[in-house]
């Protein structure tokens, strides 16, 4: 596609040397095409990870590799998307300073998450696999609802011992998909107090699979574990392996044992794989993330892997890496770096003990304060914490404050009940045993309960699920008025009455169906119609219904509501956000709240050295947020709850086991606390001294 006499390393130039043998990695063959062994990049925190690899690409594709036969998996479609339009802008700026013709259109057309890519490929597979290609995917709450009606079939909530919810039984479910490991070992070492439970939930599980492959929809969990049996099978993991000559893996250190075994299935020898991670900042074992897939990637091939560790950063200043470095130099297992910096400049990293919680939060608020008059703006600082409770007392003095704030972590777009609601009519008319979808739908209508809609369902299964027969089936009289234009429009949407408009137009269709249903039983009308005004919007970017269904399913936008509060009514506002949720961000300014054991490290992870070296990962990725300015907060007690409004009971807080005599060597240490504050107030203007000593001795 692209001729090699064309290659130009100039737009290298703006790499390092260690970014820059990452990116070029690989050599002409004798046939005068670009290959490579696997390559493990180590991206260190702040060191270009982004840059590097869409340099990569761009290098592949400027070396002659035909977009079409590069796979890029990522672990959100906004990262595909920024990788794509990084690898497009490098590429054509290449060719344009060579006169050369311009890149095609639709460059990089395998670029996604691991889970839209295995919905294409399940797709074309379907056949295959005894899938309809017309299947539906279940979103995390769909599959919990699915779990807890099969839940209710097999009387496991009328126990009387309290069985398990809904979402703790999906959470078992899919460690056991995503770990590999038997249900057994899982409710051991994660979920131990629902041990009595192991049969009932091993029954529930497979009653859970046959209810999902009878109404024909997969879960996300699914999606990964279909495509990991279909590349199991050496006939179709050498048939998709062949499409692509490069196969590139962002995030690697966030992979779970599924997704590397169908890494290493489509590519057994390493040829052309590149991943990119970094082991220090693996901290999603909660989601089955596998440290080891990253630690043992070069292992897995002979002879090994290259090995690039980018160290440069371009973010914090030397201060700052200094104490990072020294935290994670103690972790036993690790790829070996050391972070430097060309910014020098900086202060130390502070670390700073306060009284208790109500005065960790005046110091973050005088601190945040004290910036915003340097000139520092507010969004442009960061308020870290293990979990998410950690706030609770700083975000009261924030609106006592009146200083706006946002937090990371509200309702994804697709946990909205509206937006589930209108979907759900696509999902069925798409999928018409997507039994989920239309229950959802028919309890929708006024007097149209549980009975009457099994009945409904039971109706269409015996008329092979033609949406044109429903107008045969007798409705509660309550529903009566509803039912025509009800059947109308699912009759629209599934073909089976022919539409001359494009597919978007259908969301307008559903949206006039659903608005008085809207009305009837929701309030906050406004915030709800914006939702699905967004979703209307979004539906142009996609050439069909299966498409924007899929895609929309495995990586949700953001609701209207997903703010606490509503600071862009400002125009400045603070950031919260627990540790695992600033991954990938950086601020000027970063607090860390409760630096002290039992917080970091978790109090759940002691007696498990795993779990205690990934809460050092953990405080690590804090700590590498920050640009120029790093506190560690650490109260000295904190106050036991459930006591007298003028009661002080509390227990002392514990330096972390992180925060070593070392580290506090490279860190300035300050107290702030009341008793500080009260004695430089109350210094005595007198110098008389008064000898109380002999009056009590004159006592007696």
């Amino acid at each position: 596609m692209l001729q090699a006499a064309m290659r130009i390393d100039d737009y290298l130039d703006l790499l390092n040397p260690a970014q820059r043998q990452a990116a070029a990695y690989g050599a002409l063959d004798a046939d005068n095409a670009f290959r490579s062994g696997p390559l493990l990049v180590i991206a260190g925190a702040g060191t270009g990870k982004t840059m590097t690899l869409a340099h990569r690409v761009a290098h592949l594709v400027i070396s002659g590799i035909s977009p079409e036969r590069i796979l890029l998996l990522t672990f959100t479609r906004r990262a595909a998307q920024e990788m794509t339009r990084r690898v497009d802008a490098i590429v054509r700026q290449a060719l344009a300073a060579n006169d050369a013709p311009a890149l095609p259109a639709g460059v990089l057309p395998w670029s996604g998450t691991f889970h839209s890519v295995a919905n294409r490929l399940l797709r074309r597979y379907a056949p295959n696999l005894g899938l309809d290609p017309g299947f539906s995917i279940l979103d995390r709450g769909d599959a919990a609802d699915v779990l807890d009606v099969v839940r209710h079939e097999l009387a496991l909530s009328k126990k009387a011992r309290r069985f398990p919810k809904k979402d703790t039984c999906l959470a078992i479910y899919s460690r056991c998909v995503n770990t590999q490991k038997s249900l057994a070992d899982v409710l051991d070492e994660t979920f131990p107090w629902c041990i009595d439970w192991a049969a009932e939930l091993r029954e529930l599980f497979r009653l859970y699979v046959a209810r999902k492959q009878q109404n024909q929809v997969l879960d996300y969990d699914d999606l990964l574990l279909y495509w990991s049996h279909l590349v199991a099978e050496e006939e179709f993991a050498a048939e998709i392996g062949s499409w692509f000559d490069h196969v590139l893996v962002d995030e690697y250190q966030d992979t779970n044992l599924v997704q590397a075994q169908i890494l290493r299935a489509l590519k057994p020898q390493g040829d052309g794989v590149t991943v990119v991670g970094d082991d220090a900042q693996s901290i999603y074992s909660f989601r089955a993330a596998e440290v080891e897939n990253i630690l043992g990637f070069p292992d897995q091939f002979m002879p090994t892997a290259q090995v690039v560790s980018l160290e440069q950063n371009y973010r914090s200043t030397q201060p700052i890496l200094d104490t990072a470095n020294l935290l994670i130099a103690e972790s036993a297992r690790q790829y070996r770096k050391n972070l430097f910096s060309e910014r020098r400049d900086g202060a130390k990293p502070g670390y700073i003990t306060v009284e208790d919680s109500d005065a960790e939060a005046e110091f973050v608020v005088e601190a945040v304060l004290g910036n915003r008059e340097q000139g520092m703006r507010l969004m442009d600082q960061a308020v870290l914490f293990r979990s998410s409770h950690h706030s609770d007392r700083l975000e009261l003095e924030l609106v006592r404050r009146n200083i706006p704030y946002v937090k990371y972590g509200g309702l994804k777009f697709l946990e909205a009940a509206h937006v589930k609601d209108l979907l759900s009519v696509l999902k069925w008319a798409e999928n018409p045993k997507n039994t989920v979808a239309a229950f959802r739908i028919l309890k929708l209508l006024p007097g149209m309960g549980p009975a009457h809609a099994s009945r409904c369902l039971e109706h269409l299964q015996a008329a092979d699920f033609r949406f044109g027969t429903l107008v045969d089936f007798r409705p509660p009289a309550a529903t009566a008025a509803d039912w025509p234009a009800f059947c109308a429009l699912l009759q629209s949407l599934s073909g089976e009455i022919e539409a001359q408009d494009s597919w978007q137009a259908q969301l307008a269709q559903v949206r006039r169906w659903y608005q008085p249903h809207l009305e009837r039983i929701y309030d906050g009308l406004d915030t709800r119609e914006a939702d699905l005004e967004q979703l209307e919007q979004i539906s142009g970017r996609y050439p069909t219904r299966e498409r924007f269904l899929s895609e929309l399913t495995l990586d949700p936008p953001s609701g209207a509501g997903d703010l606490a509060g509503d600071p862009l009514l400002d125009e400045d506002y603070l950031v919260l956000s627990t540790v695992h949720s600033s991954k990938g961000q950086e601020w000027e300014a970063v607090y860390v709240l409760n630096v002290s054991d039992g917080n970091f490290p978790s109090e759940f992870a002691t007696g498990k050295p795993h779990l205690i070296e990934e809460e050092r990962r953990l405080l690590y990725v804090a700590m590498t947020r920050a640009k120029q300015s790093l506190s560690l907060v650490a109260p000295l007690k904190y106050h036991v709850t459930q006591q007298a409004r003028d009661g002080d009971k509390h227990v002392f807080g514990a330096r972390s086991r992180f925060v070593t005599d070392s580290l506090l060597a490279t860190m300035q240490r300050q107290f702030c606390g009341r008793d500080e504050t009260t004695s430089a107030r109350q210094t005595p203007r007198s110098d008389k001294r008064v000898d109380v000593a002999a009056r009590i001795r004159q006592m007696w």
